[in-house]
């Protein structure tokens, strides 16, 4: 019992009596992990900035990459291998999408393959969608993700330097010279189902550009550097974390519908709701969600996250996870307030490059070369308990007794392992006891999850 509580606690590290946010290590021996993804299974996609993507399977980090491209990418700085996107239909057709660097330092959205023959391997040749010419090394942007409407959306920097010196991303006008900078400072939306003309891609009929030659592929402008961006996979709403200049760190909701106006961020107008530099139009540009000042947080650089939308953390729901890459902490917004918390610092030199999401909606953060999943310790039997229930002996060597003095109909009584998957579904007792045979279970840490009246409550348990 020793020796499994001590496993725990050390998961547990960061365990404060102000916050309840934790992280359990999940897998290490990655190598500057910039993105976590899923394609509809329970597998993990870990993007490495050096050109690998790489499988977590059965919590295990597989050997062979999903795919190497690192012939085809600089990785210095701010640039490399930067963003995955696994087609919606990925069970049907294969296919995913990929950001990276090419090797003349410009942003390449490539289409790959899965083989036919080993669902974890990737064909190693691709389709190039989009060369877009950067000026300088960083603000790359690098994410990209499908929307509810099924389209690509693509998260463009504003081509770097510091201010952003050629006003990228305010900028509407296609320079012949290099007509792809028009596309710096914006959020794209391409429909990969289609194709115009020559192009390897279509252009959604709805985009507010889609009768201006050049610029038919703009969604939004005024972005600085949209490093992260996520959709929540519920209500469709985007959440778009733009890193700063020197200042401000901003925080930007759109909710869905997803509108077709041409949308305005506001930068270098604005940083933040910070005035940055001196516009003569600022009609409509949109303020932030939320904000925070490097002054006051010692931030540097929004690490942008997810609204939390799984099932095994009650408490987490309806809050934003962030991060930022000077901080050894998470960031919680609330999505009701407004407000901002953090959690304490964690144990260890951890500096967040990016969020993910299992297929379930639960959450993961990486520094780079371990992988976390981020858990609430105080799930457990506050929230039974709530109900008048109880669970015992818990740790168990066996067999427990979830305990109903108040005979609750519970409509569905299921035990998960940590990665969320469903071990066994227990078709409960409509009485004051009902015991739980885990005996077969291998020592650690498992949930119990029962749904009363369409609410779900969870319960740690521990076997020994």
């Amino acid at each position: 019992m020793k020796k499994i509580l001590l496993s725990l606690l050390m998961g547990w590290g960061c365990i404060s009596s102000a916050q309840t946010i934790a992280l359990q290590t999940y897998v290490t021996g990655l190598n500057s992990a910039v993105e976590i993804t899923h394609c509809g299974d329970n597998r993990l996609f870990v993007v490495q900035q050096g050109g690998l993507i790489r499988i977590i399977q059965n919590n295990a980090l597989l050997t062979t990459p999903f795919l190497n491209i690192s012939s085809l990418t600089t990785s210095s700085g701010e640039q490399g291998l930067l963003g995955l996107a696994f087609h919606p239909n990925y069970a049907t057709n294969g296919q995913f999408f990929i950001n990276y660097t090419n090797l003349s330092g410009d942003t390449v959205i490539a289409r790959y393959t899965v083989s036919s023959t080993n669902p974890n391997v990737a064909n190693p040749t691709g389709t190039v969608l989009l060369t877009i010419d950067q000026p300088y090394n960083n603000h790359n942007g690098g994410t990209l993700k499908f929307g509810p409407d099924g389209y690509l959306y693509i998260g463009m920097g504003d081509g770097g330097s510091g201010g952003d010196p050629q006003n990228f991303a305010q900028n509407m006008t296609v320079n012949l010279a290099n007509p792809s900078r028009v596309f710096l400072g914006k959020m794209l939306r391409l429909d990969v189902n289609t194709t115009s003309g020559s192009l390897n891609y279509g252009y959604p009929p709805t985009n507010p550009y889609i009768n201006e030659s050049g610029k038919k592929e703009i969604w939004a402008l005024g972005l600085r550097n949209p490093w992260k961006f996520s959709f929540n996979r519920l209500n469709g709403d985007l959440w778009i974390a733009d890193v700063g200049q020197d200042v401000m760190e901003e925080i930007n909701r759109v909710q869905a519908p997803l509108p077709n106006t041409g949308l305005n961020f506001g930068w270098k107008c604005f940083e933040g709701t910070s005035v940055f530099s001196t516009c003569t139009n600022t009609s409509g540009m949109i303020a932030p969600f939320a904000e925070y000042s490097h002054a006051a947080t010692g931030g540097c650089s929004i690490t942008g996250g997810y609204v939390y939308t799984g099932t095994l953390y009650p408490n987490m729901l309806n809050k934003y996870y962030f991060a930022d890459l000077c901080q050894n902490r998470m960031g919680i917004l609330n999505i009701a307030t407004g407000a901002i918390t953090y959690t304490p610092y964690f144990n260890g030199n951890n500096f967040f490059t990016s969020f993910g999401e299992d297929v379930n909606g639960e959450l993961y953060i990486t520094g780079g070369s371990s992988l976390f999943r981020i858990t609430d310790t105080s799930m457990g039997s506050q929230n039974f308990a709530a109900l008048g229930l109880s669970v015992a002996p818990n740790p168990s060597h066996g067999m427990v007794v979830l305990n109903n003095p108040k005979q609750y109909a519970i409509q569905a009584l299921t035990l998960l392992d940590v990665s969320g998957k469903i071990i066994q579904t227990i078709q409960p007792e409509q009485s004051t006891l009902q015991s739980i045979d885990i005996s077969n279970l291998s020592p650690g840490l498992y949930f119990l999850q029962l749904e009363k009246d369409g609410i779900r409550y969870t319960e740690k348990i521990i076997r020994e």
